[in-house]
């Protein structure tokens, strides 16, 4: 492109980041506090290795290392050996005591074999004056604490200063009763269960003070504040597209990708752009003792170096990574990705094949993002004919999924070109998404617990949006039925794709069989596919006009289906089902029902089955509806 870029600010140079959540309490609040005479918190250790800090600041240093905790001022241990355990909550007491400091550590749980612990040192009491931070020294080479916070609180002469933790992620500072300031460092997860849960409800919005914990790892990182060096300026008239810096360096070149979105529908088409699902998979880990590596990828290699986690990875201390920003390196974001568990292009990548199919082919699109559609929902999809999705919106916001809805309620059309979609809740706000996996993973990913589903940014619920009646099969039609790494497999067409009201979607398909080529492991039925099912919510009317079968037994079945026949019913039922659904308003749902099929799209300038039927279908959606 011959847009104008211009430098501003630093010159490019190596960025440094800082890694691990923690609690501060600054200089200044803490002499707002008064006379303090100890510090009161709850405490929930996880995983742990080497020395670590759980308190500090200029009076003491409360520290652990191999679950012994102890207490120093000044270089002096004042109280040591202290055992405590992990995977409770505990009581933590500071305090004067007489002349001297007292140190209280309590269990919560009274089956648990520890109880309490009450050590007294002969030093007397000092008042913090400088920063008081929980779960980090303030060194930048130590490590923070992987642990959960609850109501920490300030003793004073006067009325406490105590601090609650929000079940919604906060903007800035926590205020404390009286208004004084604690900032949470590098975005640790709040709505997380506290000492007050008693499994009597999974809703934070009804009983918050379950839910007042915030969640602390020593691998957490926020929103990076990088300056920028340059500035491009996107011209009025630009096409909507994917576009991408290319940056060059001593060893080659990479795509910091970008999006200009429609400002006003110009095309009867606009194309979804899945930016959830691209947030949620990038820079995943993929650690090689969990996963068979078909292909090295640089931009994991990238992830490896620099410790970052995907949505997909898990924390220092086993639980799951819940929180990404699109304001930090997106390695793995790139037209040449290559996905090291199928050793083929994923994602990104699968979609720039099918946006230059539809130019290669007169196929005229606007395009927004997810996060587009949530921000405005409805109104961003006013005045379209049709929806096209890309070939993995696996993540979708209860405000994204309503919007669909309706535009298809409405009269318009959604042609959804990809596998396993419309699937897991997702939450937005400003550059952040939130996604909160269940138990039911069934070892594919980190597994989350039941009563911690709730979002931060939202506190609505995750998990799968199919668990609370809404979701892909009553939207779309079919849910992932299948998965797998290996060969894809082609789909043949039903004896109901022959009847009228279906069969222009095969003009010029010689072959019922089609789709035996594909990027995206050499077909079009591959990698995650969706089958329907009427128990689980697929609407009466929806037409399986092709299937595809005979995937290799590496493909394993989706663990939340449940199949009355059995063992039997299930192995029948190793499939992937294309779709149609006529709607009472002139509008169609289609579902390729693969990840892999705009991946079996041709090359520009060429043509096939899987291109033909897919020309057909947008060639058809962007025709006036009839009146």
């Amino acid at each position: 492109m011959d847009w104008a870029v211009e430098p501003i600010g630093e010159s490019p140079r190596q960025q440094a980041f800082e890694q691990g959540s923690y609690l501060h309490i600054a200089a200044a609040e803490i002499g707002q506090a008064g006379t303090i005479t100890g510090l009161d918190f709850e405490l929930f250790l996880t995983r742990n290795e080497g020395p670590r800090t759980i308190a500090a600041c200029d009076a003491f240093h409360l520290g652990l290392e191999n679950q012994v905790v102890s207490l120093v001022r000044d270089g002096v241990t004042l109280i040591d050996s202290v055992p405590v355990p992990s995977q409770i909550w505990l009581s933590v007491v500071l305090r004067q005591e007489g002349q001297g400091l007292s140190l209280s550590i309590r269990g919560h749980d009274p089956l648990a074999p520890f109880t309490y612990h009450h050590h007294v040192a002969d030093v007397a009491w000092r008042a913090p004056s400088g920063d008081l931070r929980l779960g980090s020294s303030g060194a930048a080479d130590a490590r923070t604490l992987n642990a959960k916070f609850a109501r920490l609180t300030l003793a004073t002469p006067q009325p406490p200063v105590a601090w609650i933790f929000p079940t919604l992620l906060p903007d800035g500072p926590i205020l404390s009763t009286n208004g004084l300031k604690l900032d949470s460092v590098n975005l640790p997860a709040f709505c997380i269960t506290s000492p007050r849960w008693d499994g009597s409800s999974f809703e934070p919005r009804l009983v918050p003070s379950h839910y007042d914990a915030v969640h602390c790892h020593d691998d957490d990182m926020a929103r990076l504040a990088w300056p920028a060096s340059y500035r491009l300026s996107v011209p009025a008239d630009a096409a909507p597209g994917i576009y991408a810096f290319d940056v060059d360096y001593e060893g080659g070149s990479e795509e910091i990708v970008f999006f200009v979105t429609s400002s006003a529908p110009q095309a009867p088409i606009v194309f979804l752009v899945p930016t959830a699902t691209y947030l949620a998979y990038a820079d995943e880990y993929l650690p090689r003792h969990l996963y068979e590596w078909k292909c090295d990828d640089r931009g994991h290699a990238f992830a490896v170096a620099n410790n970052l986690r995907s949505l997909y990875d898990y924390h220092g201390d086993r639980s799951g990574v819940s929180i990404c920003s699109w304001r930090k390196p997106k390695a793995t974001l790139r037209s040449d990705y290559l996905y090291p568990l199928c050793g083929a292009p994923h994602n990104l990548p699968v979609d720039l094949h099918l946006l230059r199919f539809c130019h290669a082919n007169g196929i005229a699109f606007d395009l927004i993002t997810d996060f587009d559609l949530d921000r405005h929902g409805i109104e961003a999809l006013r005045n379209y004919r049709t929806v096209v999705t890309g070939s993995h919106p696996e993540y979708i916001s209860v405000r994204m999924e309503s919007a669909l809805r309706r535009f298809a309620a409405e009269g318009g059309s959604l042609a959804y070109l990809g596998g396993n979609g419309f699937a897991g809740t997702v939450a937005f706000r400003d550059d952040l998404l939130e996604l909160r996996r269940g138990p039911t993973e069934a070892g594919r990913t980190w597994d989350g617990k039941l009563a911690e589903q709730s979002l931060a940014l939202t506190n609505e619920p995750g998990g799968y949006l199919r668990s609370r009646g809404r979701g892909e099969f009553s939207l779309i039609g079919g849910a992932i039925s299948l998965m797998g790494f290996d060969g894809a497999r082609p789909f043949t067409r039903t004896p109901e794709s022959h009847s009228d009201e279906c069969a222009w979607l095969f003009e010029g398909v010689e072959n019922d069989t089609f789709g035996d080529e594909g990027i995206v492991l050499g077909g079009a039925a591959g990698y995650e596919i969706d089958a329907t099912d009427p128990h689980l919510g697929t609407a009466p009317g929806t037409i399986v006009v092709a299937r595809a079968d005979g995937f290799p037994e590496s493909f394993f079945h989706d663990p939340t289906r449940w199949y009355e026949g059995g063992e039997a019913e299930m192995r029948g039922r190793r499939v992937a089902e294309m779709t149609l659904r006529f709607l009472s308003k002139s509008g169609l749902i289609f579902s390729a029902s693969s990840v892999a099929w705009c991946g079996a799209l041709p090359e520009p300038g060429g043509m096939n089955d899987v291109g033909r039927i897919t020309l057909n279908l947008l060639q058809f959606l962007s025709q006036p509806k009839p009146e």
